[in-house]
C-alpha cells in the first residue's frame, strides 16, 4: 500500500496532476473540490427553488396556452394545484430522500434528483393537451418535478456540510441558502419576463441548465460522507407522506369556499382531513419510535440547536411565503392600477418592483455566513429575524397607496434579514447533528421549509379571505349600484365568494369584466363601462378591506418571526455535544 501511495505521488510530482485531474475530475481530497461542489449544489438549488416560484407569475400565461379559465368554479382546484402540487411533494418527499441519501450516498441521490428534473422540465414544456386534460398533464409533471426538487433540496446541504470544515461551513452554507431563497424571488421575475414571450419557455429554460447540471454532478462530485446501509423504513415513509399529504391538501381545500361560506373550513371534509392528517402524524411518530431504522430521527430534537433552528426555519418558511403571496395580491390587485398599470401588465411588473426583496437577500446571505463563521451563529440567526419581524411591522403602519420608496426600502431591510438569519440558522443546525445523520436533518430541515410554504397558502389566503368577507360584498353591491347596475345583479356579484375576486387579482384579470356578467356589462353607457373596468373603480372599491386583511396578516407574521428569533437565543444555554 505504501508503495503504491509512493508511485501516486510520483506520478503527481512529475506530471503536476495525478490521473482523476488529467480527466478533468478534481479528486475527492483536492483543496479546490469543495468549490466545486458548491458550485454545483447551488445550481441545483437554485434550479428547483426558481421552479417552485415561477409558475405563480406564470399562471395567467399557462392557462390561456392550454385554453382554461381558472376562475370558473370546476377550475379553481386546478389553479390551487398548480401552485401546491410542487410543494406538497417537495415537502413530503424530502425527508425520505435525505434517507436514502444516508443509506445510499448523497451524491447519488442527488444525481438522480438532477435527473429526474430536467426530464420532467422537458415533459411540462411539451404539454400536448387542451383545457382540464392539459392542466392535469402539467399537475402530473410538476409532481415528478417535485420528487426531483426533494432530492436535490434534502442531499445538497449535507453534500456541502461533508466538503467543508467547520471554520468554511457557514460561508459555503451561507451562498446555497441565499441561491435556494433568493431562487424564489427570481422565479416570480424570471416568469413574468418569459410568460410575455411563450407560457412553454417558462419550462424549457430549466432544460439546458438541468441537462448540464446533470451532467456535471455526474462528473465531478465524489460521495465523501459516511453511508449507513440499512433497510427503508416503509410504514414510516407511508403514514408520513400520507399524513402530510392529507393535511395540506386539506388546508388547500379550506380556501375555497364551501356552502354559504366565503372558505372551505366548515367543510366537513376538510376538518375530517385535518383531523386524520394529523392522526395518522401521530401515528407516524410512535412508528419512528418503535422501529430500528426511523426514516424521521426523532433523536435529533434532543440536540437544542437542531430543534430550536428547526422550529426558526418553520416559522419564517410560513412567513415568507405569506408575504410574497401578499405582496403580489397589493401590488396586482391595488397599487399597480392605480399607478396606471393596465390588470394584464400586472404580474410581470409585480416581480419587477418586488427586486429590493431579492437585491437585500443577496447582499445579506454571503456576508452573513462569512461573520458568522468567524463570531458564532447563534446571535446572526436571531437577529436576522427580529430585522424581519421590523419590517412587517412597518408594512403594517404603511397606507394601501404607499410611495414607493417606503415600500422598496422595508422589502430591501426584510430581504437583508431573511439573509442575515439563513446562513446561521442552516450552519448550526447541520453543525449539531452526528456526520452519519447528516442527510435526514438536511431532509428533516427541508420538510420544515417546505412545508412552511405550503402552510402559507392556507393560513395567510384564509385570514385575508375573512378579511375580505366582512367588507367586500356591501363595498361592491353599492358601488356596482351605484354605477347603474341593476340591484338584483349587484346583490347577486356582491355576495359572490370573495375567492374569485382575489384570485382574479393575483392572476392579472381584469376583476370586473371577470365577476359582472358580460350581457350587464354590455348594456351599460360606454362610459361607465369604462368607468367600471378602469384602473380605480375596483382598486379603491377593495382597498379598504384588503388593508385590514393585510395588517392581520402582517402582525402575524410579525409574531412568528419574533417567536423563531427566541428559539434562535435561547437554544445555546444548554448546548450537548454530538
Amino acid at each position: 500500500m505504501r508503495d503504491a501511495d509512493s508511485s501516486m505521488d510520483a506520478l503527481k510530482t512529475s506530471t503536476g496532476s495525478d490521473p482523476a485531474r488529467r480527466a478533468g475530475r478534481l479528486n475527492r481530497d483536492h483543496p479546490r473540490y469543495k468549490w466545486v461542489a458548491l458550485s454545483n449544489t447551488t445550481v441545483g438549488m437554485l434550479l428547483a427553488t426558481v421552479n417552485s416560484s415561477i409558475v405563480i407569475i406564470s399562471l395567467p400565461a399557462i392557462f390561456r396556452g392550454i385554453g382554461l379559465n381558472p376562475l370558473e368554479p370546476g377550475n379553481v382546484s386546478f389553479l390551487l394545484w398548480m401552485i401546491m402540487g410542487f410543494l406538497l411533494v417537495s415537502a413530503v418527499l424530502v425527508v425520505p430522500a435525505g434517507r436514502l441519501g444516508d443509506m445510499f450516498g448523497r451524491v447519488r441521490i442527488y444525481n438522480a434528483g438532477f435527473a429526474v428534473f430536467t426530464v420532467a422540465s422537458i415533459a411540462l414544456s411539451l404539454d400536448p393537451l387542451h383545457g382540464g386534460s392539459g392542466a392535469l398533464w402539467l399537475i402530473g409533471w410538476r409532481v415528478v418535478q417535485g420528487v426531483g426538487g426533494a432530492m436535490l433540496f434534502a442531499n445538497s446541504t449535507a453534500i456541502l456540510t461533508d466538503a467543508f470544515p467547520v471554520e468554511q461551513r457557514g460561508t459555503a452554507l451561507g451562498v446555497n441558502q441565499v441561491a435556494a431563497i433568493a431562487g424564489s424571488f427570481l422565479g416570480l421575475i424570471i416568469g413574468g419576463l418569459l410568460a410575455e414571450w411563450d407560457w412553454r419557455v417558462v419550462f424549457l429554460v430549466s432544460v439546458p441548465i438541468g441537462l448540464v447540471g446533470t451532467i456535471w454532478s455526474y462528473a465531478s462530485l465524489h460521495e465523501l460522507g459516511e453511508r449507513r446501509p440499512g433497510r427503508l423504513d416503509l410504514p414510516g415513509n407511508l403514514t408520513f407522506a400520507a399524513g402530510l399529504g392529507v393535511v395540506l391538501a386539506a388546508i388547500t381545500y379550506g380556501i375555497q369556499p364551501y356552502g354559504g361560506h366565503s372558505t372551505g373550513w366548515a367543510n366537513p371534509w376538510v376538518l375530517g382531513g385535518i383531523g386524520g392528517g394529523v392522526l395518522l402524524l401521530a401515528v407516524f411518530c410512535v412508528i419512528e419510535s418503535k422501529v430500528a431504522e426511523p426514516m424521521f430521527q426523532l433523536s435529533l430534537f434532543r440536540i437544542p440547536q437542531f430543534s430550536a433552528g428547526s422550529l426558526a426555519v418553520l416559522l419564517s418558511a410560513i412567513g415568507r411565503g405569506g408575504l410574497q403571496f401578499m405582496l403580489i395580491i397589493w401590488l396586482q390587485g391595488i397599487w399597480l392600477p392605480l399607478h396606471g398599470f393596465a390588470f394584464e401588465e400586472t404580474p410581470l411588473w409585480a416581480g419587477i418592483y418586488m427586486l429590493p426583496l431579492t437585491v437585500g437577500f443577496l447582499a445579506a446571505g454571503p456576508v452573513s455566513g462569512y461573520l458568522s463563521d468567524r463570531y458564532g451563529q447563534r446571535l446572526f440567526a436571531s437577529g436576522g429575524l427580529i430585522i424581519v419581524a421590523a419590517a412587517f411591522l412597518g408594512l403594517v403602519a404603511l397606507p394601501v397607496d404607499f410611495p414607493y420608496w417606503v415600500f422598496a426600502a422595508l422589502l430591501a431591510i426584510s430581504g437583508i434579514g431573511s439573509g442575515v438569519f439563513s446562513s446561521p440558522n442552516t450552519s448550526r443546525v447541520m453543525s449539531s447533528v452526528p456526520a452519519h445523520q447528516r442527510g435526514a436533518a438536511a431532509g428533516m430541515r427541508g420538510t420544515f421549509q417546505n412545508s412552511g410554504q405550503a402552510l402559507s397558502i392556507g393560513v395567510f389566503f384564509s385570514l385575508l379571505i375573512i378579511g375580505l368577507a366582512a367588507g367586500l360584498p356591501n363595498a361592491l353591491t353599492s358601488g356596482l349600484e351605484r354605477s347603474g347596475v341593476p340591484a338584483a345583479v349587484a346583490q347577486s356579484v356582491g355576495h359572490l365568494p370573495p375567492v374569485g375576486s382575489l384570485f382574479a387579482a393575483f392572476l392579472g384579470y381584469n376583476p370586473i369584466r371577470t365577476i359582472l356578467p358580460p350581457d350587464v356589462l354590455n348594456s351599460l353607457p360606454p362610459d361607465t363601462q369604462a368607468r367600471l373596468t378602469g384602473n380605480e373603480f375596483f382598486p379603491n372599491l377593495i382597498s379598504a378591506p384588503v388593508h385590514q386583511g393585510l395588517v392581520v396578516v402582517f402582525s402575524a407574521a410579525a409574531v412568528m418571526m419574533v417567536v423563531g428569533a427566541i428559539a434562535s437565543l435561547l437554544d445555546g444555554r444548554r448546548r450537548r455535544t454530538t
